[in-house]
């Protein structure tokens, strides 16, 4: 039996919807209460600080599901560059499905929240390093030096989040499809780089 959803989740998760289809701003309270059908009291019942509370838990659940599809694509395989054009190249198909871009990139939120939304831009500059962290400790369990690990986690990230802005404005995974192309040629020669040192 399917564990019942509880009214906080279903605000949370409507309201993630929400902004990653049409940004913070774009989206009000009264639709996040529209679209997850709850009550309007039920919203301050539970997110008593409003709408910049739900993004704060919104961004963080979209950590959750980024960082969770990430480890379980990346692990496993024969090389560093195996792992991320595997990766890329499952987050490429999601994009093809043009209602489907959900736990997929806050670039949205953090792009147009940066400069009024202290708390917002905070949490998202921690999401984006909790991101480059994890590409870095992937490189190096495929044996990347610490400090080239760093540099490329930072850069696959923004690759990343990149690719995934330009496949939702084309709204397929194409952009995702290419850049894991460079990528691999970036990783590759980054290894042959740090191998003849």
């Amino acid at each position: 039996m399917k564990k019942k959803q509880s009214t906080r989740d279903i605000i949370l998760q409507s309201a993630t919807r929400l902004f990653q289809r049409q940004g913070y701003n774009g989206t009000g309270l009264n639709q996040i209460i529209e679209e997850s059908g709850a009550p309007k009291g039920s919203i301050y019942y539970h997110f008593p600080n409003g709408k910049e509370e739900i993004a704060l838990e919104a961004v963080s659940l979209m950590r959750k599901l980024v960082l969770e599809e990430a480890e379980k694509d990346l692990r496993g395989k024969n090389s560093a560059a195996e792992a991320f054009e595997f990766y890329v190249n499952n987050v490429a198909t999601v994009f093809d499905t043009r209602d489907c871009v959900e736990g997929l990139s806050i670039g949205l939120i953090a792009s147009e929240t940066a400069l009024t939304h202290e708390n917002i831009r905070y949490t998202c500059e921690m999401v984006f390093k909790d991101f480059q962290s994890l590409h870095a400790d992937i490189l190096e369990q495929y044996g990347f030096k610490k400090e080239r690990a760093e540099e490329l986690g930072l850069t696959i990230t923004a690759m990343i989040e990149g690719a995934c802005i330009l496949s939702i404005t084309y709204q397929n995974g194409n952009p995702l499809r290419i850049m894991a192309k460079q990528l691999v040629l970036l990783l590759k020669n980054n290894r042959e780089i740090e191998e003849t040192k």
